[in-house]
């Protein structure tokens, strides 16, 4: 007989199993929590060195055993403490595209206690800017390009920096080469670490324009690890015949930036966690992903459903021997039901599933999977003890089940704030509960159903793109008037990222000239694809908002 989601869940949850939950007060906020997680990273970390010389890393031609990677970052760790003076708390940004140096300088970094700061390597010079000052970063570790963007801020704020993978080019004034500092295998003082420590801060998209650096502690960023694999078992449980005909371990395949929430814990640490095997993209290319299945017999392919209509649609696809996949999805953004069909019936043993997680939640949220993902394929899934779901009106009360309303979460999986920004914290963290500002509504079974957006943000292919942000960098530019910024549907991306603008008086406005502006402002996946003149003011409400819902109805049609 089936069990029950339910019946699954208090299986995997009871007394003296791996996923055993107890209560535990933060901060005077109750939590349901697993008892048996590290207290943090640290200790995760110690606990993965056990797997010695299995593969964990492969990165083209090369490939890495935990031992290797461990000695790697023990040598990092020993640069920043006994070399550039790092202590307990410190901030050490990692800017760079997916490298194995990422990993290493992510558990060398917070093993010598500092805080990591995840920087998105598609940021301008300014962005990066902006993020280093704000973290008030100490150390950075970049690959080249990103010390290349970052030499006038790191002078401006005497921050030492890594150097990783520069190759034959010359070596800039205060940047230090990565073989030449990291000694691996190196000794330095371990500090006390405690599970309320600061441990990760990564950045997200503000309203008002500048991001916002979200803080983990050890235990958020471990209790979000563990739900994903209690919500993996509890599925199991139910469905063991899924799994029946599968050979070989699992292997994960790095598809998203590292520097993204997704790519770093589910992926990257869930591949640690286990033992596992995780093949590292350094950047998306769907042909030399279906190389890369085939040759590393892939079986987790977790990304933004993008990434999947990409894999799909690719002229080669059925040349490529995929049957080696288990699970093909991930979250970001919504997937349309013709995705999760597709994927269904185009891999061997492959099943679709999505996520619905956030930075605020360390990727961890409702999740959606085979089966019930193709009979349930609007929903982002249930979720698991450890996180409380509820549908809340305007006045933050729950909604009837069924009804519309905002999503609010509550676990000891989120963040504890925002760095610096007590008022933004104290928006969206209320009484131990996020307030995600997506709409959406639950049913009678707990599946979770996301239908719109509260906040101003557009979802492209996975990326925030906040329309503030875009529309402060449209009205710096001469020739413009009036500025709005907003979704429009697309196939691929899920939204692409569109502006209508109103010209100054004799004055026209060329799209391309636009565009370039906008480039020397903003990451590339920030700038709109679809851009229209109009030549009377642009339609608002009476308090003077711009309509822009009527807008995207005018594109749209």
């Amino acid at each position: 007989m089936t069990l029950s989601y339910a019946e699954a869940a208090a299986a995997i949850t009871a007394p003296g199993e791996r996923y055993e939950t107890h209560e535990i007060t933060v901060n005077g906020i109750s939590y349901t929590a697993f008892k048996g997680a590290p207290a943090t990273l640290r200790d995760l970390f110690d606990l993965t060195g056990l797997y010695g010389d299995t593969e964990y890393l492969v990165y083209e031609d090369e490939r890495y055993t935990f031992t290797q990677v461990h000695a790697h970052a023990a040598g990092l760790a020993a640069a920043l403490v006994n070399r550039y003076g790092v202590r307990k708390g410190d901030r050490v940004a990692i800017a760079m595209r997916n490298y194995p140096e990422w990993i290493m300088t992510y558990i060398g970094a917070l093993s010598a206690g500092a805080v990591v700061v995840s920087m998105n390597a598609w940021w301008t010079a300014d962005e990066l800017a902006f993020g280093l000052a704000d973290s008030g970063t100490t150390v950075l570790v970049a690959d080249a390009e990103r010390v290349e963007r970052t030499r006038d801020t790191a002078a401006r704020l005497g921050l030492r920096t890594i150097a990783v993978r520069l190759g034959d080019r010359d070596t800039p004034e205060g940047v230090d080469r990565w073989e030449d500092v990291v000694e691996p295998g190196a000794t330095y003082e371990r500090p006390q670490l405690a599970p309320d420590d600061d441990a990760t801060i990564l950045y997200t998209s503000g309203t008002t324009g500048n991001p916002k650096g979200a803080v983990s502690t050890h235990r958020a960023v471990i209790q979000a690890l563990m739900g994903f694999g209690c919500k993996s078992s509890i599925d199991s449980l139910r469905r063991p015949e899924e799994a029946a005909g599968r050979t070989g371990p699992p292997v994960f395949i790095l598809i998203v930036p590292l520097f993204h929430v997704t790519g770093n814990v589910p992926v990257m640490l869930g591949a640690m966690a286990s033992g596992l095997k995780l093949v590292i993209m350094h950047k998306w290319d769907p042909e030399r992903a279906l190389q890369l299945i085939e040759r590393e017999r892939v079986t987790q392919f977790v990304g933004v459903p993008t990434q999947s209509w990409d894999l799909l649609e690719h002229p080669d696809f059925e040349r490529y021997d995929t049957s080696s996949l288990a699970f093909v999805g991930g979250g970001g953004a919504p997937a349309p039901p013709q995705l999760v069909n597709r994927v269904a019936g185009s891999f061997k043993a492959a099943k679709p599933n999505i996520g619905y997680g956030m930075t605020e939640t360390n990727a961890y949220g409702p999740g959606n999977s085979g089966t019930d993902y193709e009979n349930h394929p609007t929903s982002t899934g249930r979720s698991t003890p450890i996180l409380a779901v509820e549908i809340r009106d305007a006045d933050s009360r729950p909604v009837p089940t069924g009804e519309r309303g905002e999503i609010w979460m509550k676990g000891p999986n989120l963040i504890r704030g925002y760095w610096n920004n007590p008022e933004a914290t104290a928006e969206t963290l209320v009484d131990g509960w996020l307030r995600t500002g997506d709409l959406g509504r639950m049913d009678e079974e707990g599946f979770v159903y996301i239908e719109d957006r509260a906040k101003d943000m557009i979802l492209r292919g996975g990326e925030n793109v906040y329309c503030a942000e875009v529309e402060a960098a449209v009205y710096e530019y001469p020739a413009v008037y009036e500025a709005a910024v907003f979704g429009v549907p697309h196939e691929r991306l899920g939204e692409e990222v569109a502006l209508a603008v109103v010209p100054r008086e004799g004055a026209t406005i060329d799209p391309d000239q636009l565009r370039a502006f906008l480039a020397e402002h903003l990451a590339p996946f920030k700038i709109p694809t679809r851009i229209i003149s109009f030549s009377e003011p642009l339609p608002r409400n009476p308090a003077g908002k711009i309509l822009k819902r009527d807008l995207r109805d005018q594109i749209s049609d």
